[in-house]
């Protein structure tokens, strides 16, 4: 039974020219729920959490287009009326459309979506929940479709590939009890053959074939090399988690220490110590403070008499003689009084005085 599908409809970018658009299409899953970053995901899409200055959606929808794609199909689901006013606000020059989720049922499911604006184009596949670092446009422009893969100690939690000498990957299976392989696959795939892709995908659910009681990709692209497509497999220099606070934290670190941070040059802090790697968003307030390392501060932010490292701080949030450390704070938040390592979702107000 073919699952159903909802389609908002697409926004596109009509300027002085026209441009003939892409062959192909990314196509970005980012229906989840993002259970394990509550209270944050309460009220806000985990793919919106801003992490070195960018969402983890712009980390995601940036390199893709700066190689070339201009056509973008977001999956959307929990609050993903969130994620289309943020895509309309900060890519109005792309083409882009939105399929509704109505129930999670696994990533495969999700691509499933997809069929009728997809048809059988070729296609790149980004989960919307991790940020890669990798040769996006040599992998776009390789003739043979491609699987991004990483070695983990304990693959467990991934699906997995095996490969041959030459790269090609032989077998792949979601979340394996005893993995064959620690090459586990980091949610990055290039797929030329989309009319087998959607064949694979209808015998899951006709089959009722699913690991975790979810259909996942992982067992569609099984099926399609067992139908005999090729698959490359490619190594991605840098895989970073966003699935915790901590490992959001230490995202948020390394990549400030890669990208340098930014701090608005037109704004001045009075009385203000920045440690350098920091991101500062537009129209902050801050005065009386230490702000650094390694934090990343949303805009229209107010800081004052305060002491601010190693944080993710949202927007349009009020900070007064606090001490943090470790610390995600959402967006219109206000804290006010010492505390230490704090994890608070937006809208909260927290008093300790």
């Amino acid at each position: 039974m073919m699952p159903n599908f909802t389609i908002f409809e697409p926004l596109i970018n009509v300027g002085k020219s026209f441009q003939i658009p892409q062959v192909m299409k990314a196509v970005i899953p980012v229906a989840g729920a993002g259970t394990k970053l509550r209270p944050h995901t309460y009220t806000q899409p985990k793919a919106l959490i801003p992490i070195a200055g960018k969402t983890i959606l712009s980390h995601i929808v940036d390199p893709l287009h700066e190689a070339g794609i201009t056509e973008f199909i977001f999956i959307v689901g929990y609050l993903g009326e969130k994620i289309q006013d943020y895509v309309k606000q900060s890519y109005p020059h792309l083409t882009t459309h939105f399929v509704y989720q109505n129930e999670r049922q696994g990533t495969g499911h999700a691509v499933e979506l997809t069929k009728q604006l997809i048809g059988d184009e070729p296609i790149f596949v980004a989960l919307g929940d991790t940020i890669c670092e990798f040769d996006v446009k040599e992998i776009i422009d390789s003739p043979v479709s491609m699987i991004g893969v990483r070695k983990v100690d304990d693959p467990r939690d991934f699906g997995v590939a095996t490969m041959d000498e030459d790269g090609f990957i032989e077998h792949l299976v979601e979340k394996p009890a005893i993995p064959k392989s620690n090459m586990a696959l980091v949610g990055l795939y290039k797929i030329n053959e989309t009319a087998v892709l959607f064949e694979c995908l209808q015998q899951l659910f006709v089959e009722n074939i699913t690991t975790r009681g979810e259909y996942n990709l992982t067992d569609a692209l099984a099926c399609m090399i067992q139908k005999g497509t090729r698959f490359r497999s490619f190594k991605v220099s840098n895989w970073f988690d966003c699935g915790k606070k901590e490992s959001i934290l230490e995202t948020n670190a390394t990549l400030l220490k890669k990208m340098g941070g930014h701090v608005p040059a037109a704004d001045i802090y009075k009385d203000t110590i920045i440690i350098h790697p920091v991101s500062i968003a537009e129209g902050c307030t801050i005065t009386n403070a230490i702000v650094g390392p390694n934090v990343t501060i949303g805009p229209n932010t107010t800081i004052t008499q305060s002491i601010i490292r190693d944080s993710i701080i949202g927007g349009y949030t009020n900070l007064h003689e606090v001490v943090l450390d470790n610390s995600l704070i959402g967006s219109d938040a206000s804290v006010k009084g010492l505390s230490r390592s704090l994890n608070i979702g937006d809208n909260t107000e927290i008093d300790f005085g």
